[in-house]
């Protein structure tokens, strides 16, 4: 049975489009089997990304020491995910 990692991201400039690009070359690991990875954008992400996922992975710059605007907004968006979430760590 595959696995859904969701990748949700804020990456308004080519510096922060690095990281993004590194993280999902290793999703791309041929070691890794089973697990369809879904890439959306901060502000073209919806609910059904995030509760069809069983893991998830959220990309921003730091605005003043705090996520970004657009990624924040996403989170804040959807209070149904905040009880799927707790078990999810923000690093």
């Amino acid at each position: 049975m595959s696995k859904t990692l969701l990748v949700v991201h804020h990456t308004p400039s080519p510096s922060t489009r690095e990281p993004l690009e590194a993280v999902l070359s290793g999703t791309r690991d041929p070691d890794i089997q089973g697990v369809e990875v879904v890439v959306r954008p901060a502000l073209a992400a919806v609910l059904t990304d995030m509760l069809g996922a069983d893991g998830y992975l959220f990309g921003t710059t730091a605005n003043f020491g705090y996520m970004s605007g657009a990624l924040k907004h996403y989170l804040a968006e959807y209070p149904a995910f905040r009880q799927k979430a707790s078990s999810c760590h923000v690093c």
